[in-house]
């Protein structure tokens, strides 16, 4: 059995010509939907992962659209609305020095250098130059930029990442 990672939903489909809107949950759209790459279709909860091959990529306002090999009309990918997408483990590529996938990220605790505990990261957001982390605690949710003036270690196996709050980060009460 595989281990199954999560990238993407099919949430319409694009045209007539066999091409589907996704909204992306991947660390690498452009490679992870490059053509020729395979991707695992599920359709629901706990059904089969069918492989598809991309055959076409490009961004069309918030979407990726994705054209699949032998798929190349609406009637072929209209039943695949909600679906959602996945790569297997293998597919994974060695990533460089303090880079990470998200599914490292996601889950690990999340202290201060004071040895303060703030809460556990819940999503990661890419909205521009940087990545940013969202953590979700017991009261507001805290959202940190991933640049090296905040996030000072990760340690992936112990699923903790330790940051330096810089000011205006967090609402302090104190």
């Amino acid at each position: 059995m595989a281990d199954w990672f999560y990238v993407g939903k099919i949430v319409n489909t694009h045209g007539i010509r066999g091409e589907v809107r996704v909204i992306s949950d991947t660390d690498f759209p452009e490679e992870r939907f490059a053509p020729g790459e395979t991707l695992y279709i599920s359709r629901f909860k706990g059904a089969e992962h069918e492989p598809v091959i991309v055959e076409g990529h490009r961004k069309h306002k918030q979407f990726d659209l994705l054209k699949f090999e032998e798929l190349d009309n609406i009637n072929d990918v209209e039943p695949l609305k909600g679906s959602h997408l996945y790569v297997s483990k293998d597919q994974l590529a060695p990533l460089e020095a303090n880079a990470f996938y998200y599914h490292e990220i996601i889950g690990c605790d999340v202290v201060t250098d004071k040895d303060k505990h703030l809460g556990v990261i819940k999503e990661i957001l890419s909205p521009g130059a940087n990545d940013v982390w969202v953590v979700k605690t017991n009261g507001k949710d805290i959202l940190l930029p991933y640049i090296e003036d905040v996030v000072k270690a990760v340690d992936v196996e112990n699923k903790k990442v330790t940051v330096h709050l810089i000011s205006g980060l967090i609402d302090d009460e104190d």
